[in-house]
């Protein structure tokens, strides 16, 4: 786990430092899991990278997540780093769930999503979270609608903005 440690470390979270490198050397499970841990690091910046690491890494293998799932259950709920929070919100739509599963990962980024004192990244990307779960269940549409409705009152340019993307992609999909 060190290597991959030492290429996350430095600068600040304003960079990705070697980001990149890592996502690239990343070819098999073992060195998925291996770079799995580093979300637990203490140091902000390593964590914060490895979780951008793991999420664009899992945009094409999701099976890498599988053998995780607890354990990114457990991070969500620990957590604190917004850095970090911001990926994982994204990540959990990629899992395969249960019905508790799911509905503990639903519970999750809704409250993620409507939190005021959360970064507007972390529930932008909780409430793309909520809409990539939603054709599992789509009898939660209401209650979708209901959280960007509660959101839009805000007037946060940043929120409104995927609201609106998300407005214009449901009108698609009634319309075909």
């Amino acid at each position: 786990m060190a290597s991959y440690e030492n290429m996350l470390a430095g600068g600040d979270l304003k960079s990705l430092g070697k980001t990149n490198a890592v996502i690239k050397s990343i070819k098999n499970q073992s060195q998925f899991d291996e770079l799995f841990q580093c979300l637990h690091n203490p140091n902000p910046v390593i964590a914060m990278r490895a979780a951008d690491a793991v999420e664009k890494i899992t945009i094409t293998n999701t099976d890498f997540l599988s053998k995780h799932k607890k354990e990114l259950f457990q991070l969500c709920s620990q957590v604190k780093q917004k850095e970090v929070q911001w990926h994982l919100a994204l990540l959990l739509p990629r899992l395969q769930l249960i019905k508790n599963e799911f509905e503990k990962a639903w519970h999750l980024l809704t409250t993620w999503a409507k939190d005021k004192t959360n970064s507007r990244i972390v529930r932008v990307h909780s409430i793309q979270g909520l809409f990539e779960l939603l054709p599992h269940q789509k009898e939660l549409l209401q209650d979708f609608i209901l959280t960007l409705m509660q959101m839009e009152v805000e007037r946060i340019p940043s929120i409104d903005a995927r609201i609106r993307r998300f407005r214009k992609q449901m009108e698609l999909k009634e319309k075909n």
